[in-house]
C-alpha cells in the first residue's frame, strides 16, 4: 500500500548557518512535520526498556493514550533547546490524554538524570543507548535526525513525526491538536 505521508518542509534545516560553529556530534537534519492520513497509518512499536532509573518501562503502559514520543540526548543542542518546549507542551496537554515519552540516546544514565534534573523534565524517557528503539519506526516514519519526536495516536498508530532542530511549541501543540482531532 502506498504510504501518503503530507511532509510539509518547515525550513531548510541547519544548513543556514553555514560553517559557523559545531553541531556538538549530533545529527541534524531538514525541518518537516510529517502526517500520516488516519487510513494509512501504521502500527507504532512498542518501546519496552529501563528508564533513567532503572525501572522497566513500555509505550504499552500507555494504550489508549496518545503519546508523544522524543528521541533526546543530553549532548545534543538542538535537544537541549527543544527541552523546556516539550516540557510545557506536556503539561499542556496532560489531561487531555496525552502522554511525553523521552528515548535518551547516546548518553550515560548520570548525565541524561542531571540534564532532566536541570531541565525539570517530569516525563519518563527510556534509555536507548544503542539506538534499537528507534529502530521500530524503521518501516513507518524513521528517525532521520536526532532530535525527532513522534506522535502516536490513541488508537497505537504512527500519526506524525516532527524534525526540526528548533522546535516551538506552537508546531508541537498543532501536530498534538490534529492527532487528537483526526479518528479513524
Amino acid at each position: 500500500m502506498l504510504l501518503l505521508v503530507v511532509t510539509l518542509a518547515v525550513l531548510a534545516g541547519c544548513s543556514g548557518r553555514g560553517t559557523e560553529g559545531s553541531t556538538g556530534g549530533y545529527v541534524s537534519g531538514s525541518r518537516f512535520v510529517s502526517l500520516v492520513p488516519v487510513d494509512e497509518r501504521e502500527e507504532a512499536p512498542v518501546l519496552e526498556g529501563e528508564d533513567l532509573e532503572g525501572e522497566t518501562i513500555s509505550s504499552a503502559d500507555f494504550a489508549g493514550r496518545t503519546l508523544v514520543v522524543n528521541v533526546w540526548g543530553s549532548w545534543c543542542p538542538p535537544c537541549r533547546k527543544e527541552a523546556p518546549v516539550l516540557q510545557g507542551v506536556a503539561e499542556q496537554y496532560a489531561d487531555q490524554g496525552v502522554q511525553f515519552l523521552g528515548l535518551n540516546v547516546r548518553d550515560q544514565t548520570a548525565a541524561a538524570r542531571a540534564f532532566e534534573k536541570r531541565v525539570g523534565t517530569t516525563y519518563p524517557s527510556i534509555v536507548d543507548t544503542d539506538g534499537r528503539q528507534q529502530l521500530g519506526f524503521a518501516d513507518s516514519l524513521p528517525s532521520q535526525a536526532i532530535p525527532t519526536t513522534w506522535v502516536i495516536d490513541a488508537e497505537g498508530r504512527v500519526a506524525a513525526r516532527i524534525i526540526d532542530p528548533d522546535l516551538r511549541a506552537s508546531t508541537l501543540s498543532g501536530v498534538i491538536d490534529d492527532v487528537l482531532t483526526s479518528r479513524s
